[in-house]
């Protein structure tokens, strides 16, 4: 028998994250399957049309936001401020999103996009998005407290993550295991962030199947949600490590402008495979006919238009409702 036994607040901490994990689960599940019954605004307006030519809905992205943010309100293991915080970057960042999902054109596409139409006048829905987002990483980041310094770290963390796990939502399951991998390393390395971190990867790993599946997509709503209430657990780091994972994420979001996370992706046998696990096979034009993209060029599907790299928007599901029914 070991003579090392672990602490006793650590068990409790790994049961509160269990339980907080395991609600999550149930009440995306729960979520999803009462929005497709009643989805509001009726079905074509969360109607989205994938690389195959094939209907999906984007129901997955809220079902995800609103499992994760209802189990964080209610997790037995969250300090009340921790509570706040994950709630407002969940609920903040999942409206923003959910607001470019069902109104936005999808004609500009990147920071360079929306902030070159905001330069000539005119508003996009995704600078709207990415205003309301940066407000929801102060907000969330001003519920947890902390110093002036802490506060604008957090609000970067959990501002760069939503926005940086949306460029991620370009093929089935992938923003989803991204999220799972960075949140899974996250509880590894900080015992304190994982009953945070429960909420969404308990809502995430509950709806893979569906996006797997492409039955259904995150879209910015789900997309935003996860990644800020994993940038919300991510702020229980010490403060050098907020630092420099604040420097990956901006790194990351000023690549994405000039090189293709896809074709990095393809081109990359370990991340391709990780990638591909758990989907359905290619079409075969795109399995056998097309060469992968260059660094910096826009990915190559089947039956939409191009994507840019650096698009938060989804690259496999054009936001473009089916023919004849109104966008929201």
């Amino acid at each position: 028998m070991s003579r090392h036994r672990p602490p006793a607040g650590a068990v409790m901490a790994a049961g509160a994250a269990g339980i907080t994990a395991g609600a999550a689960a149930a009440a995306a599940r729960a979520s999803y399957a009462a929005l497709r019954r009643r989805p509001p605004g009726g079905t074509a307006v969360w109607a989205r049309t994938n690389h195959r030519g094939e209907p999906v809905t984007l129901l997955e992205g809220a079902a995800v936001a609103l499992g994760a943010t209802v189990a964080a309100a209610l997790s037995p293991g969250l300090p009340p401020r921790t509570r706040a915080m994950l709630v407002a970057a969940g609920a903040g960042a999942a409206s923003f999103g959910g607001y470019d999902d069902l109104a936005g054109s999808g004609d500009r596409r990147g920071f360079r996009g929306h902030l070159g139409a905001l330069a000539s006048g005119e508003v996009t829905t995704g600078a709207v998005k990415l205003g309301g987002i940066g407000m929801t990483g102060l907000v969330a980041a001003a519920a947890a407290g902390g110093s002036p310094a802490d506060l604008v770290i957090n609000a970067g963390l959990i501002a760069g993550s939503a926005n940086l796990l949306n460029l991620f939502d370009l093929r089935p399951g992938r923003a989803i295991k991204v999220a799972l991998a960075g949140g899974g390393l996250l509880a590894a390395v900080s015992p304190p962030a994982r009953p945070a971190a429960a909420a969404p990867l308990g809502a995430a790993l509950a709806l893979l199947p569906e996006d797997l599946a492409e039955r259904a997509m995150l879209g910015d709503a789900g997309a935003n949600a996860l990644g800020a209430m994993l940038g919300a657990a991510a702020t229980a780091l010490p403060r050098p490590a907020r630092v420099a994972a604040l420097a990956a994420i901006t790194g990351l979001t000023a690549a994405s402008e000039v090189v293709s996370f896809t074709a990095v992706i393809a081109r990359t046998p370990p991340l391709n495979w990780a990638d591909m696990l758990g989907r359905r096979p290619l079409p075969a034009p795109a399995a056998a006919g097309q060469a992968a993209p260059q660094a910096g060029a826009p990915a190559a599907r089947t039956a939409m238009p191009a994507h840019a790299p650096g698009d938060p928007g989804e690259e496999r599901q054009q936001a473009e409702p089916p023919a004849g029914a109104a966008r929201a």
